[in-house]
């Protein structure tokens, strides 16, 4: 019998076992004595000895410390940090099998939450798999027992920062400087009132807002300041929430990027954009193709943000109009129309869990087609008053494939759409997010 720590609860030595699948986050799926155990670094196929890490009343956790017989799907993880930090989980898993697991996950939510399947399936989008993150936030502490200031990002289940000296996935702008960030704090006089660095890069410029708890003095900021000159990078100062945010160096700076060749959107740091490049890039591609845009076409964009996929759309269409929550994304959108001289594409701030599209002068005329990109949460509580819009084609684009098959089975069953196709786009290769879209017809 294994040896319990003093609670009686977790066993202390590690206890092997088959791992018999994977669970939609990627961990090792095993039975023991009737109970499931969710083990990270464990794949299908394999036997492992693991060491429980924790202990529910349904099932359990752990964590493979040796691996006995392997799957053909494991490498060799890239990172030197694999494994303590806890930004990616399936980089042991070869990039292709991923790709199956996220495919899977999509494919058993839409039968589980929408008990539906589309007539075909879009085979997966993929990009580069290294230096891609061109978003991140950084968390920031001063450790005294390890004498030394850490930037990154937090071990693996537990609350506290990991000991990092680069990450795989980040750009390497930053990427390759998490432990020279360190250093350089440690410099200054406020080393221990730096909460976390808010990371945003477009092509060429890299920004860093750090959250400084109290106000700075000029030898702290000179020092911020030189660190940004000699490695170009642009620096900020954010004293409170995000209308703090502050550029330090150089006075006026503009992030900007090119969803697609000839059109240029402007963001500040906190803005959301996708965090890789070039899976955006495709993706706003594979979402005209899909909705089959052309020179007639009305179209309604849904939590529109600063315009990544309206603008484009208004190279295409007669019209389009864009409907954010955020208001700030909304004048963000409406300078980078004017920007891209897109007369056509209006955008409007507008919250429709609590108001009717029918309340809006702007949704009168109806839309052909509608292109839905939500937050994680879903569009369920908009999907009833986009079916009275008489919309021929919805595209909808997901972070999140549970609540996606949710909002699938609603079209499907309740409003009369024909879910046609789709598929996976790998936006964080190495983890377990899934980013998937969906065409939906109403014949």
């Amino acid at each position: 019998m294994a040896r319990r720590n003093r609670r009686g609860k977790l066993p202390l030595d590690p206890v092997e076992t088959q791992i018999e699948s994977l669970s939609h986050d990627g961990r090792g799926v095993a039975r023991i004595e009737g109970k499931t155990v969710f083990i990270d670094g464990g794949l299908g196929g394999e036997r492992v000895r693991f060491r429980y890490s924790k202990k529910h009343s349904k099932y359990d956790e752990g964590r493979v410390v040796e691996v006995l017989s392997s799957s053909p799907d494991r490498v060799e993880a890239k990172c030197q940090h694999y494994g303590v930090c806890g930004g990616c989980s399936l980089m042991h898993m070869a990039p292709v099998a991923q790709l199956v697991l996220k495919q899977k996950t999509l494919m058993e939510q839409m039968s589980h939450f929408g008990h539906i399947e589309p007539e075909e399936w879009i085979e997966p989008m993929t990009g580069p798999l290294w230096g891609y993150r061109r978003k991140a936030r950084l968390g920031v502490k001063h450790v005294p027992k390890k004498n030394r200031v850490l930037v990154g990002f937090r071990e693996k289940g537990t609350p506290y920062l990991a000991l990092l000296d680069k990450c795989e996935v980040l750009d390497p702008r930053i990427g390759t400087r998490l432990a020279e960030l360190g250093s350089m704090i440690e410099t200054l006089a406020a080393y221990n009132r730096i909460a976390q660095i808010e990371v945003a890069m477009d092509d060429k410029n890299t920004a860093l807002v750090f959250r400084n708890l109290d106000p700075l003095s000029d030898s702290d900021q000179k020092i911020l300041i030189t660190y940004g000159q000699k490695n170009d990078l642009w620096i900020y100062l954010q004293s409170g929430g995000p209308d703090t945010i502050t550029p330090i160096w150089p006075k006026s700076p503009q992030l900007s990027y090119a969803p697609e060749v000839g059109l240029t959107l402007m963001f500040e740091p906190s803005d959301f954009t996708q965090v890789n490049a070039t899976i955006n890039q495709n993706m706003i591609q594979l979402t005209m193709e899909l909705l089959e845009v052309c020179t007639e076409d009305r179209v309604l964009d849904l939590f529109c943000g600063l315009g990544n996929f309206s603008l484009p759309l208004a190279r295409r269409v007669s019209e389009v109009v864009g409907v954010e929550g955020d208001a700030a994304l909304v004048k963000h959108a409406q300078n980078n129309a004017k920007l891209n001289d897109l007369n056509n594409a209006t955008f409007e701030q507008a919250d429709l869990t609590k108001t009717a599209l029918k309340d809006y002068s702007w949704a009168n005329d109806g839309f052909n087609k509608i292109l839905l990109d939500p937050p994680r949460s879903g569009a369920f509580e908009v999907l009833s008053q986009l079916a009275d819009l008489g919309a021929e084609r919805i595209v909808y684009v997901s972070c999140n494939p549970a609540t996606l098959a949710r909002d699938a089975g609603e079209l499907v069953h309740k409003y009369g759409y024909t879910l046609v196709s789709a598929g996976i786009m790998d936006m964080f290769p190495h983890t377990s997010h899934v980013e998937s879209i969906a065409l939906f017809i109403k014949v």
